[in-house]
């Protein structure tokens, strides 16, 4: 995948996840706010908050586990970690579509489980480049498998 080079090209394609995610996510809408929510939601600053930090992370942490493949002449393992960071950005932004634009809350709570799985991959991916690499795909992973509890415990309690 020649495409996707290391620096300006992940922060791009992470840049664009975090804005059509922004675009797609609409927590002021009649609809979100008539959802019954758990009482362990965090407050609504906390998100963009937390997003903004991961995103910037796991961009970051991109750029030098491709970087620290194709340096270590494992060409290979860095072109199926970039593969593999497209998929992850690519099912990132469509839970937002999903969830909020298409009101599909069970299908969201699949998505989110697919894509806290494929954030704990990545760190799989990044471990051979090291700790700093592989640390901001753990937060990531953790923050969306939360994402997931968070979904599904919204799911049961707006059964329609």
């Amino acid at each position: 995948m020649k495409t996707l080079e290391p620096g300006p090209v992940v922060g791009a394609l992470t840049t664009a996840c975090a804005v059509a995610g922004s675009i797609l996510t609409n927590p002021k809408s009649a609809w979100y706010r008539s959802l019954r929510k758990p009482p362990w939601q965090p407050p609504p600053a906390a998100f963009p908050l937390v997003w903004t930090t991961l995103y910037a992370a796991i961009g970051a942490a991109a750029t030098r586990t491709i970087t620290g493949l194709e340096k270590g002449g494992r060409k290979s393992d860095a072109d199926r970690f970039k593969a593999a960071y497209v998929v992850n950005l690519a099912l990132n932004a469509a839970w937002s579509g999903i969830f909020f634009r298409a009101h599909a809350l069970r299908p969201a709570v699949g998505v989110a489980a697919v894509l806290a799985a494929s954030a704990a991959d990545l760190a799989r991916r990044a471990r051979p480049t090291g700790r700093a690499n592989t640390t901001p795909f753990l937060a990531y992973a953790a923050w969306c498998a939360f994402a997931t509890a968070l979904s599904a415990a919204v799911a049961r309690r707006n059964r329609a």
